[in-house]
């Protein structure tokens, strides 16, 4: 990881966390707003919700230089409005944290916490048997979960892809993604291979992907095509984001355009059976979100360490 010829305390950079209200969103910006000279905008989709957030930030942490914008990352005149209202008042972005995210499944949390699954059951994808009956997800959920975590994460870093291209340190962009979304994950071999080709990979091919995973989805032969068992419908949306994430980087080189997995977080998307906190979730983004120039670009890490798509 490169290093600035500026001392961090003299720069001043402008930064966007997107579903930041709560959960490990909320931390990151924690976080990121204690780095000096850092201005950190704080979005969520409920206004009130994320007002009070960025009030609680200001009022108990002292970060009086955290600043709320609603921004619901599935509608463009909110996405345009963000970029609008970011042009105006900084001119230019040096840091894009997507973190905005959805399961959007049906749960039988009752049933889930009788089954008392240990963590490594869950993050081996062991357990997807003993949870298929309890976790569902309707198509309108399946296209709300893509729309906002492959989708809505297109939509806005394509928005201010402009004004990241204006910031003087090499803008950082950080793709939260999940270890769902991980390559070995995926027993259909063709589909590996082709969210694996980098050289071949583009933006259209990981659409028609989509595009087959829905097919299958509605006609209810996802695990005879060989798509992912546990949560199919999560996972392929970070798969694809992770994907996107390197299309992303090959075309912007003076950037550093990464994914992260947080880790297992006690969060509201696992239905809290995760057992880290929300503080060591946020190490992995707010690291990524501060590479200085030469460090690595269209990587995947698990936390804070690199790992393999």
């Amino acid at each position: 990881m490169g290093i600035s010829g500026k001392k961090e305390s003299e720069e001043i950079r402008y930064a966007v966390v997107t579903g930041a209200n709560k959960g490990i969103g909320i931390e990151t910006v924690r976080q990121l707003a204690t780095v000096p000279g850092m201005t950190v905008i704080l979005t969520a989709r409920n206004e009130r919700r994320g007002l009070e957030a960025a009030a609680s930030l200001r009022d108990s942490h002292g970060l009086s230089n955290v600043i709320f914008h609603q921004l619901n990352v599935q509608d463009p005149n909110s996405v345009e409005s963000l970029a609008e209202f970011i042009a105006n008042q900084f001119g230019r972005l040096d840091i894009l944290i997507n973190n905005a995210g959805v399961s959007e499944v049906i749960v039988d949390e009752d049933s889930l916490r009788a089954l008392n699954l240990d963590s490594a059951s869950w993050l081996s994808g062991e357990a997807a048997h003993l949870v298929k009956d309890i976790i569902k997800t309707t198509n309108d959920q399946a296209n709300e979960c893509l729309n906002t975590n492959y989708y809505g994460c297109k939509r806005v870093t394509e928005a201010l892809l402009p004004l990241l291209e204006l910031s003087a340190f090499g803008a950082n962009i950080v793709n939260l993604s999940s270890l769902r979304g991980e390559l070995r994950r995926i027993p259909n071999e063709q589909v590996r291979k082709e969210l694996g080709d980098i050289e071949a990979l583009t933006e259209e091919k990981i659409d028609l992907i989509l595009r087959r995973f829905l097919h299958d989805l509605k006609q209810g032969t996802l695990e005879a095509n060989g798509w992912q068992k546990m949560l199919p419908v999560y996972s392929m949306s970070k798969a694809t984001l992770n994907a996107y994430t390197r299309v992303l980087a090959k075309k912007y080189p003076k950037m550093r355009i990464n994914c992260v997995h947080p880790g297992y977080v006690n969060t509201d998307i696992n239905f809290h059976t995760g057992t880290m906190s929300l503080e060591e979730g946020a190490k992995g983004s707010v690291m990524l979100a501060l590479l200085r120039e030469g460090g690595p670009t269209g990587c995947y890490f698990d936390c804070a360490e690199m790992a393999e798509f």
